[in-house]
């Protein structure tokens, strides 16, 4: 059973990382770019890697 912080660092990542994937695509579908100064692509691609990590981290952390 997960101790009370390792399930609040949990939850915190794993929202995170899905905010982060919902940002990502709502932005990608209306052709916003997701950062400012950064090209599309990249701003996409670095943002779905970093939301993917999140949310897998936060997964782990509830396991």
């Amino acid at each position: 059973m997960e101790s009370g912080p390792e399930a609040f660092a949990g939850v915190a990542f794993a929202l995170f990382g899905a905010g982060l994937l919902v940002w990502t695509g709502v932005c990608v579908r209306a052709g916003e770019p997701v950062a400012d100064g950064v090209s599309r692509s990249a701003g996409a691609t670095l943002a779905l890697l970093f939301g993917v990590l999140f949310l897998g981290t936060g997964c782990w952390l509830l396991l």
